[in-house]
């Protein structure tokens, strides 16, 4: 059962969250370094309802230099797949799920994630929610997961 906050604070001071007590994730994460592995736990995430999704992209500091999105974070409630993307690109199976309309996948900032995954390969984008516009609707101002965590949950 989840508890929601009811003296949510509509912005959050990071000092504050240092306070509040520490939330790990104690599921398995398991890293995608193969197209056959990516195959097998793009079949695990298809049996799922909601996903979460992210990506991480090697930071440029250089004007005009661009890097491809290197890793895609998809997680359930109890196992998170790290797809090692600058090994593997973007095969057959991945598409698959991010075409996907029948599975929800939540996340922030995701139409700078769809983007850099689109300019590794063309794909219909599937059904995505972006956590950033949901918060808005109940008065949450802050946009990083972090302080959305600390408003919605006190951790």
């Amino acid at each position: 059962m989840v508890i929601y906050r009811t003296n949510r604070i509509n912005k959050y001071d990071k000092k504050e969250i240092q306070n509040l007590p520490r939330v790990l994730f104690e599921g398995r994460i398991i890293v995608v370094f193969t197209e056959r592995d990516a195959d097998k736990a793009v079949d695990y995430l298809m049996k799922q309802e909601l996903l979460g999704f992210d990506t991480e992209t090697r930071p440029s500091f250089k004007k005009g230099l661009l890097f491809q999105v290197a890793l895609l974070q998809v997680a359930t409630l109890d196992t998170c797949f790290l797809f090692r993307l600058n090994r593997i690109g973007l095969p057959d199976s991945i598409i698959r799920l991010l075409e996907d309309r029948t599975i929800t996948k939540v996340g922030l900032s995701l139409q700078d994630d769809l983007r850099q995954l689109h300019a590794r390969h063309p794909f219909e984008t599937g059904t995505f929610v972006e956590l950033q516009h949901e918060v808005k609707e109940i008065g949450i101002e802050d946009n990083s997961l972090q302080k959305i965590y600390a408003n919605l949950f006190g951790q």
